[in-house]
């Protein structure tokens, strides 16, 4: 899977040291930050030229930013989690033949 530490945030911002445990969390082909890039990604479609910018979803400006933190943090907690399944004492219930 992609990772990658550091996240080019705008111009003046960069999120660097992002633990590579955070891509382990997959939501189907991508882990849940690699959603959160591409979904609050500025794009400008080709054909329109409409401009889609989701910085203008909340009058927090801080939103998105602070959305990556909790997804960073969601994803190693869920991968901790999952790892420690393998830990947990199960008992065999199939029916004895």
């Amino acid at each position: 899977y992609k990772v990658y530490q550091t996240l080019k945030y705008n111009d003046t911002l960069t999120l660097h040291g992002i633990p590579e445990r955070a891509f382990a969390y997959r939501l189907g082909n991508r882990s849940a930050l690699d959603w959160i890039v591409d979904q609050y990604r500025v794009k400008t479609d080709r054909r329109s030229g409409i401009t889609h910018d989701p910085n203008g979803y909340s009058d927090d400006e801080q939103y998105i930013l602070k959305l990556i933190e909790r997804v960073i943090t969601v994803s190693l907690r869920t991968v901790d989690i999952v790892d420690n399944l393998a830990k947990l004492p199960f008992r065999d219930e199939s029916p004895a033949n």
